[in-house]
This record gives C-alpha cells, structure tokens and sequence, in this order.
C-alpha cells in the first residue's frame, strides 16, 4: 500500500505501524542515531528568550527583559526563567544554544521564510517539492538496502519531510474518539471493501491504543492539538513512546506554532516557552536510555525586530536563536559570532543581523548523526551551498 494514502485518514491516528517498515541501520560510528526536527512556526523572538544580557545596548533596547529570574548561560546570555529544563540542559552538556542565526531568506513573510528553511534552498520561489530532510532521509547509508523510517506529527506531511523517501505521519486526536463498536464496523465495512484501507485503520487504532497505554495522562489529555502550548508536551511523550518501540521511527518532525507575537508579547511569550520546555523533558524523561542516541534541532522561520512595537509585541525580523539539544549533543555551550544590538549593528536598522547560516547548522548535525560527506550535502542535501560549511563536532563520536 501506498505510504502516503494514509494522509486521507484524517479522522484516525494516521501513523501505521512501523513494522511495516523494516529497521534500518542508520548509525554513524556504530550509533544507533535518532533526529528530531521541531519546527517554531511564527517566528520566535530570540532577543527575548536567549537574551544577550551582557551586551551594554541590550538593557537600553528592551527594558525590562533583564531583570531577575533569567537563567545565566555564560558571560553574555542568559535563558528566559521560563526555560528551565533547557538551561539545565546546557549546565549538564546536552544542549548548544545558537545565537543571531537565520536561513538564507532576508524578507518578512511567514510563508515564504518557512519555505525556504523547509526546502533547504538559498531562496524562494523556485517550487520547491521536497525538503532536506527527506533528502537527508533519502541518503542514508541503509543496510542491506532496508530505508530509514521517519514520522511527521502532522496531520499531513509538511515540505521539509516531503519528498522520494517514504514518511509516515501522525497527529494526537483533537476530537472525541470513536467507540470500539464503531472501529469494529468500520473495519469490516473497509475489509469488504477495501483491505490496504482497512490494514491502515487497524494500524491506526493499533498505535493510539499503544499510546493510551504508556501515556499516563491518557487519551483525553490528547485533545489540546499537537502544536499548541498545552498539547506540544504531550505530543512529545507520544513522540519518545513511538521511538523507543521495536521498529520504532528514527527520525521526526513536530510543528509548534504560535510565535507570531505582534502585541503582548511578555505573557504569551511566557506560555509558548512554557511548553516547548516541557516538551523537552517530557521527551528526555520518554525516551530513557535512547535520550543519549538522540538529536533534536529546534528553528524557526526569522526572528522579530530588535525593538518592541506600541502595542509591547514585536513585529517579523531577520536573526533570532536556534537550539541543539540530546544525549547526543557536545553541549555547555552558546555558539555565536555576536554582532552586538547597538544601532550601528542592527541589519537595517531594525533587526538583529544573522551571523551563522542555519544551513550550516543542519549540516553539521546530519554529518555528524550519519557520517554524510560534504559534496552530498552541497550538491543534494542543500543544493548550491558549498559556500556554506557546515559547523563541526556538534555531536558525541
């Protein structure tokens, strides 16, 4: 059956059972790596959550943002309070902060800026159909020629998994589960009908009845969706369950959405973090022992302006804050070639300017997590990009 028929099933869990997807050795160095991706859509104010409290303009560009309770990264950062288990993470060495980050995009449109970190491409507009992670995906040294398999906690697969490798995708129910009489009916009604359909909805109420099982705040908890504040954690303890089964997926997207914070910027800036922070335990706490196997890139679309607007919210901007975290990571640190926020500095007068390429970012986990060589990740991961080198030893050998 067709992987991606599966997005039809909207109605139902949409991830079929992994065992249908034979293992795929995709360690680098003996590893049996996992690699997360969660995708901040809206663009995530990165003054405000890694803010550089040890740069004299800061105080003067955001009053207010320094006070206490922030969390000390090193001598210029510090984390939002609201971050708790991040900056623990950094503390512990599991967890590399990267500051004045963006992709190649330079406008001030959700969309297209999503595009082009999704795609992997220097630019918009040129009709991208995959992204680079399932080029990534599509690259991976197998064995045996078995292929790695990858979920989407989506209701239909975003660009940046799309593509030639096979992807399967998942999202927590948002509303109210059908009774075991009615799945019955249904799946002898498909069976008649049609069997692959059948065989996806049996798979599909395989795997939310696996996840109802080891999630102990059950399937009621699973209403608030995926992306939201209150359901990211969840989805993330659902994500660990999924990854650390027997045949379990080895690579992952989640979208968080939310960040778009035009006005009132300080309370819910406060509950977006809130639940990203969560999430983070909740899937360290998930996935035990394969917590040190593990990668998770967390990036957003662009940063915000520099400066808050009069209604205390910040508008769409250029450079913003990047995360690397895991059992994996070569962590305790904030990367950042730091460009300052005094007026001189600001990208246009209004926007910190970016000093690190994400792509090279990107690069540097997928050489590291799967030993991919450089031309591959030019030339067919990031196409035309040999100018951009990826970022070295972001991982544990």
């Amino acid at each position: 059956m067709d992987l991606y028929r599966r997005d039809m099933l909207t109605g139902a869990a949409l991830l079929a059972g992994s065992a249908l997807i034979p293992r795929a050795a995709i360690a680098a160095g003996g590893r049996d790596r996992r690699l997360v991706v969660v995708m901040l859509r809206g663009g995530m104010d990165g003054l405000a959550t890694i803010m550089p409290v040890g740069d004299p303009a800061f105080a003067d560009l955001r009053p207010g943002h320094a006070q206490s309770g922030t969390l000390p990264l090193d001598g210029l950062f510090h984390a939002h309070p609201a971050l708790k288990t991040l900056a623990a993470m950094v503390a512990s060495k599991e967890a590399i902060i990267f500051h004045a980050t963006a992709s190649p995009y330079r406008g001030r449109s959700h969309f297209d800026g999503q595009e082009v970190l999704e795609s992997g491409l220097a630019r918009e507009g040129l009709g991208a159909d995959s992204g680079w992670l399932n080029r990534a995906l599509a690259a991976i040294p197998m064995l045996e020629g078995e292929r790695a398999d990858a979920v989407a906690v989506a209701a239909t697969t975003p660009l940046l998994l799309r593509g030639a490798a096979p992807v399967e995708s998942w999202q927590p129910q948002v509303l109210p589960y059908a009774d075991p009489d009615l799945c019955e009916r249904l799946l002898a009604l498909y069976s008649a009908r049609d069997p692959g359909l059948a065989q996806a909805l049996q798979n599909g109420i395989g795997v939310d009845a696996f996840l109802g099982a080891t999630n102990d705040q059950g399937m009621q908890s699973r209403k608030a969706p995926a992306d939201s504040p209150a359901g990211f954690p969840t989805a993330m303890t659902s994500l660990a369950a999924l990854m650390t089964r027997p045949h379990g997926p080895r690579i992952a997207m989640l979208n968080y959405d939310g960040w778009d914070t035009h006005a009132m910027e300080e309370g819910r800036l406060a509950g977006q973090l809130s639940g990203l922070d969560q999430g983070l335990a909740n899937l360290r706490q998930g996935l035990g022992a394969v917590w040190q196997d593990c990668a998770v890139l967390l990036v957003t679309e662009f940063g915000r302006t520099a400066r808050l607007n009069g209604t205390k919210g910040t508008d769409h901007g250029t450079g913003g804050a990047a995360f690397l975290v895991g059992g994996a990571v070569r962590g305790g640190r904030v990367i950042a070639d730091w460009p300052g926020v005094g007026d001189p500095a600001l990208l246009q007068g209004r926007d910190l300017r970016p000093t690190i390429d994400i792509r090279a970012v990107a690069k540097g986990i997928l050489a590291d997590c799967f030993g991919m060589e450089p031309k591959l990740l030019d030339d067919r991961i990031f196409p035309d990009s040999a100018d951009v080198s990826p970022i070295k030893d972001l991982l544990k050998t």
